[in-house]
């Protein structure tokens, strides 16, 4: 390791703490143990590229992006995919009511009755996203746009 590479585990650690999660929220995000966490994070164990993979899309970056720069091993480095998922059923289908909603108010009076129609439409697709998703943190979201919709 040369002086100017982070230690991957210290980079997830950072990353980790930079979105407020616990070890265990990650844990739970990775299907992976806490205890496995705090060795990666740690240096006693260097995640697959499997894990990286996902922890990427966790982080909302590329897996390169996440290794460039590490102590992570260039021949796993070369194995990891370019891309991976960013983002979550529920987190895109917010991110567009969002978008709706700023719309329908740059729009004004001037949506009418079609402004109605997309309200309830959102709130149809909050319902059936409640109902599909397993994730505490992503209900709860979902029941704060619900209650935004109809407050």
């Amino acid at each position: 390791m040369t002086v100017t590479e982070e230690p991957i585990g210290q980079r997830i650690a950072r990353l980790r703490a930079n979105l407020g999660w616990t070890q265990q929220d990650l844990a739970e995000r990775l299907a992976i143990s806490r205890v496995a966490v705090s060795h990666i994070e740690l240096g006693l164990s260097m995640p697959g590229e499997r894990t990286i993979t996902l922890l990427a899309g966790l982080f909302k970056c590329e897996p390169l992006q996440l290794v460039a720069g590490t102590d992570y091993p260039p021949a796993r480095a070369e194995r990891l995919p370019f891309v991976a998922c960013r983002y979550t059923e529920v987190e895109l289908q917010l991110a567009l009511l969002a978008r709706d909603r700023a719309w329908l108010a740059e729009m004004g009076a001037a949506a009418g009755a079609r402004a109605a129609a997309i309200i309830d439409e959102w709130r149809w697709r909050l319902d059936q996203l409640a109902r599909e998703t397993l994730d505490r943190r992503e209900r709860a979201l979902i029941a704060a746009a619900r209650r935004e919709l109809d407050g």
